[in-house]
């Protein structure tokens, strides 16, 4: 009746994990304990569940047995599958304690709080640039190499990052989505936004 109720009596000591089922925490304690005898045959991980283990061979197979009611995606882990069903839900339990911010990923709000943090763990090895999010480090590594994937399908134009590709999109439908609180005026680039206010607190 727990599993229906959502009671977790059973609390482990060193996290702050909780199970509705004692054999589920005795099972918990042993990622603790650093012991890991299960082992893949494939490459040199190993796991301290049988299960994990099973989850992990997936990564080898391309087994995806979760698949999602609602649109064509399917998982190998029945986690990545709740987290996707977020994005149909609009759910966003991962609360930011710092500002209003809720994400759907623990993940996501993990890399949100570094921008509270300043942590910025991800460096880049050409320069002495660093970032908060990986995927950031992935996006400025293009302007070293050059590489130019991004490319507009109405010009010749073509670009590093993504985000410079959805900018440079503005100037062929003239959408200005960048809004000035103070007035009425919109911008096309955020830092013409920036540039409009401080004419604002100038007057």
């Amino acid at each position: 009746m727990r599993t229906h109720s959502g009671v977790k009596l059973y609390k482990c000591e060193v996290c702050s994990a909780t199970f509705s089922h004692k054999g589920n925490l005795q099972k918990h304690m042993i990622t603790h304990s650093g012991v890991k005898p299960y082992k893949c045959a494939v490459c040199s991980a190993s796991f301290s569940l049988g299960g994990s283990l099973r989850d992990h061979l997936r990564t080898h197979t391309g087994e995806k047995p979760y698949k999602c009611e609602v649109c064509a995606a399917a998982f190998s882990l029945r986690c990545n599958l709740r987290s996707h069903m977020r994005t149909h839900s609009g759910e966003k339990p991962y609360k930011c304690e710092a500002c209003a911010a809720s994400f759907s990923q623990c993940s996501t709000l993990r890399a949100h709080m570094r921008t509270h943090s300043g942590v910025k763990p991800y460096k880049c090895e050409v320069c002495s640039a660093q970032f908060c999010q990986q995927s950031t480090l992935k996006t400025h590594m293009g302007t070293h190499y050059g590489e130019k994937r991004y490319k507009c399908k109405v010009c010749s134009a073509s670009f590093c990052q993504k985000s410079t590709l959805r900018t440079h999109m503005r100037t062929h439908t003239v959408e200005k989505p960048h809004k000035c609180e103070l007035c009425s005026a919109s911008f096309t680039l955020k830092l013409s936004v920036r540039v409009h206010i401080i004419n604002h607190i100038g007057n």
